[in-house]
């Protein structure tokens, strides 16, 4: 999904948002320090199959998605990381590792570990390895509607 995409949705919604531009950076660490977030504020975007159906881990990105947490929030029988070839062409106008966690824009469930809906705010990688952007996380549980669990031992 573009950044100008996924900008008009929130326009469209009247979402009060901040875009954060940072140089290059492809891992959550590096992305947190060049755009000078704390690893724990930065949501990042964990594609993963359950019972064979592509869908969504939103976690703070200093943490790891526990499967057998998400297996069991799912209810489901099976959950695997999903692989690179499984996802790179879902998101048309993304750059493969940074698409935004608004996996409801295309018909993907949405799981939201339980320390982000503790937190006022957001930030998340924007389509692009050099844009993030900020919002409100009742705004993105709004738009978004993920699953809110436990994902990780911590939360």
């Amino acid at each position: 999904m573009p950044i100008s995409r996924l900008k008009h949705c929130l326009d469209d919604h009247n979402i009060k948002y901040v875009t954060i531009k940072h140089s290059p950076a492809y891992t959550s660490p590096e992305i947190a320090e060049s755009a000078h977030i704390r690893g724990k504020e930065l949501a990042k975007t964990v594609m993963v199959m359950i019972d064979g159906k592509m869908a969504m881990a939103i976690l703070p990105a200093s943490d790891k998605v526990d499967l057998s947490l998400l297996k069991q929030a799912a209810g489901a029988s099976k959950t695997r990381l999903a692989r690179e070839d499984e996802f790179k062409d879902k998101f048309p106008g993304c750059e493969l590792g940074a698409m935004p966690p608004f996996g409801n824009l295309y018909g993907m469930e949405v799981f939201a570990a339980e320390a982000l809906a503790a937190d006022e705010e957001i930030v998340f990688s924007a389509g692009s390895h050099t844009e993030l952007i900020r919002m409100a996380y009742k705004d993105f549980e709004h738009l978004v509607q993920p699953r809110i669990v436990k994902l990780t031992p911590a939360g």
